[in-house]
Parts: C-alpha cells; sequence; structure tokens
C-alpha cells in the first residue's frame, strides 16, 4: 500500500473543488504513537485549508462532506485523519 503525500491530496483536490485557495500540510510527524499514526512519519494525518465556489451556500457539513468525498480514495490508502478548514 502506497501511502498518500500532500501533493497527492493537492491535485485531487484542485482537480475535484477547483479550489481559489489551498493548502495542504502533513501532520503525521506530530501524530506519532497516536491511533493511525504509522512509522513512516507521513501519510496518515494531514490539514486541509481551502476555499471553493463549490461551498458557496453549503453548510459547513456539506462543505467538510465535499472534501472527504474527494479524498475517500487516500482514506482507503491509509490516511487515518483529515482537519478541514473551509474558508
Amino acid at each position: 500500500m502506497t501511502l498518500p503525500t500532500a501533493a497527492d491530496l493537492d491535485a485531487r483536490l484542485r482537480a475535484t473543488l477547483a479550489p481559489t485557495a489551498l493548502e495542504v500540510i502533513d501532520e503525521s510527524a506530530a501524530h506519532a504513537g497516536h491511533a493511525g499514526a504509522n512509522a513512516e512519519g507521513y501519510g496518515t494525518h494531514f490539514r486541509v485549508r481551502i476555499a471553493s465556489p463549490l461551498f458557496d451556500g453549503k453548510s459547513r457539513v456539506a462543505r467538510h462532506r465535499l472534501v472527504y468525498d474527494a479524498l475517500q480514495l487516500f482514506i482507503a490508502q491509509g490516511l487515518h485523519a483529515i482537519a478541514i478548514e473551509t474558508l
């Protein structure tokens, strides 16, 4: 299984949500020893800050669902946690 990278998540979010602002940060190393962390120190815990016209008129829950749906492939690859900040 190949672990996702910040660049992988960035590319997927750009392709699916056409963001006007996007920042993807791999925070996996800071979660060493926590549930879902791995020995590699990357690919399991990410922070996503994103703005998209697709969020217009949607609730925070609906905006987060769009992000989770876009990243579902990576969750299957071992992505354990996503902290989402919609702008």
